[in-house]
């Protein structure tokens, strides 16, 4: 079973421009959290990984200016893994939406995958 968080826009201030740590920009996040449910039918929510928990814990790390979307990615995997002992695997993706390089249109970010 995967839990998915899809596209999720955060603020923050994260980067090594200078700048990026005063002005901030626009972040998203997919994260995908894996895990075997105890039985084939899932009827409450002790059955199953809270979605609504994981993004608090994705909006919470993202308050914490960090230089490196590498060290993001990371360190929200491995609080994932730390804090729901049912996450057999995450991946997440972040991607810095309004990088600023010069005469660039897009976006660049970063993926982590960890296996428990």
């Amino acid at each position: 079973m995967q839990i998915k968080l899809q596209k999720v826009k955060v603020f923050g201030f994260h980067g090594l421009d200078v700048g990026e740590d005063i002005i901030g920009g626009e972040f998203e996040i997919n994260l995908v959290a894996s895990y075997h449910p105890t039985g084939i039918v899932i009827s409450k929510i002790e059955d199953t990984l809270d979605y609504t928990a994981l993004l608090r814990l994705v909006k919470k790390r993202m308050q914490k200016p960090t230089p490196l979307l590498e060290t993001l990615a990371t360190e929200m995997a491995s609080e994932i893994i730390a804090k729901f002992s049912i996450v057999t695997a995450v991946e997440i993706s972040i991607y810095k939406l309004h990088p600023p390089i010069e005469n660039f249109q897009g976006s660049v970010g970063v993926t982590f995958k960890l296996n428990r």
